[in-house]
């Protein structure tokens, strides 16, 4: 099994805990903040980049799709009201995430259409073949072991299907990127300690983001897990980058 360099990175390094238990631990005491602070972080151009990605599915019109890392179901709303697809299925290793999903899926009366679920990239409950298309939004750094995750991914996927990936990347200007790291490393755990009493976990974002094999990289290894026709999108000059690979 490959090692990458985020595999290693855990939003709590005194705790003797493996990085998926501490994840989930992180995001269970994050949740009741978690949209609020995404929107607050981003000034809401996060949404922009999730229905950027949504987009990259409209040419396949996926009718049965799996969200990995769902967390509040944002994702999974979004892709319902966009492309009109009958079932989604959202898994993610935080149960007061997907408490809070929940919670959204009453209240817009699209639990018919969308189910939540516990579960993670490198153990999916479901068949070969399955899905017509999988997306993970800001959700593969945090995956323990990055190559099983895209591999479990692959086999669960239907021949023609599409994966699609949108995660945070490092700028390639300099001085943008000395900004961006700054934002990252000093505002954003700030941030993340005054409104969710976390310090820990908003500056695991920026110790992730650095570490992750982002760009022609992780390209490759999309392609080692199987995955062909692979491309990127930059978004926002490079904040952001969406990923796309077919089986």
């Amino acid at each position: 099994m490959a090692k990458f360099a985020h595999d290693e990175v855990v939003p709590y390094q005194q705790s003797e805990k493996g990085k998926k238990e501490q994840v989930a631990e992180m995001f269970n005491s994050i949740a009741f903040r978690y949209d609020f602070l995404n929107r607050f972080l981003t000034a809401g151009v996060d949404i922009q980049w999730r229905k950027k990605a949504i987009r990259q599915l409209k040419d396949i019109q996926p009718q049965l799709v799996l969200d990995v890392a769902t967390g509040t179901a944002d994702v999974a709303i979004m892709m319902h009201r966009m492309l009109k697809t009958k079932k989604i299925i959202g898994i993610d290793i935080s149960e007061g995430m997907l408490a809070l999903g929940r919670e959204k899926l009453e209240k817009l009366q699209l639990t018919d259409h969308i189910t939540l679920q516990t579960g993670d990239s490198e153990t999916i409950h479901f068949p070969d073949n399955h899905f017509d298309a999988i997306t993970v939004s800001f959700g593969v750094r945090n995956f323990a072991h990055l190559d099983k995750g895209m591999s479990e991914m692959y086999r669960v996927l239907r021949p023609g299907g599409k994966l699609v990936v949108l995660e945070f990347s490092r700028p390639k200007q300099p001085l943008f990127r000395k900004m961006c790291d700054f934002y990252t490393n000093v505002i954003t755990p700030g941030v993340g300690r005054l409104f969710a009493n976390n310090k820990d976990a908003y500056q695991y974002l920026n110790d992730s983001v650095q570490a992750f094999p982002e760009g022609d990289n992780f390209l490759n290894i999309m392609h080692e897990a199987g995955f062909t026709q692979t491309y990127l999108k930059k978004l926002s000059f490079g904040i952001c980058t969406i990923y796309c690979g077919s089986k």
